[in-house]
């Protein structure tokens, strides 16, 4: 079982910037075979998306409305992974989630964090 807990949230102007950050805790095996973590996001009366994502390797992948303006990074010695978000726009108004993906199929989700960016 890995435990997820996200901070960094909050209102911010358009243009702005905010630092998410989410730290994994658990047992020792669970965190050992994290491979993936990453952000995603859900605006009120839409899906859930893809906002970045990064695994152990440090490759990346970001979803296309956020590419060169978010930048995801992970910390492996303490289970940590960021996310700067530059140039906010009100589009990017959601609740962020953190998920994090084990080698041997699970997936953990953290309770979500509100960005607010205000026109």
């Amino acid at each position: 079982q890995v435990q997820l807990v996200e901070s960094g949230g909050g209102l911010v102007q358009a243009g702005g910037s905010l630092r998410l950050s989410c730290a994994a805790s658990g047992s020792f095996f669970s965190i050992f075979t994290i491979n993936t973590m990453g952000w995603y996001r859900q605006a009120p009366g839409k899906q859930r998306e893809l906002v970045a994502t990064i695994n152990r390797g440090g490759n990346t992948n970001y979803g296309d409305s956020v590419k060169d303006r978010f930048t995801i990074s992970r910390d492996n010695a303490k289970n940590l992974v960021s996310l700067q978000m530059n140039s906010l726009k009100p589009e990017d108004t959601a609740v962020y989630y953190c998920k994090v993906s084990t080698f041997t199929g699970n997936a953990y989700w953290g309770q979500g964090t509100q960005v607010t960016v205000s026109s």
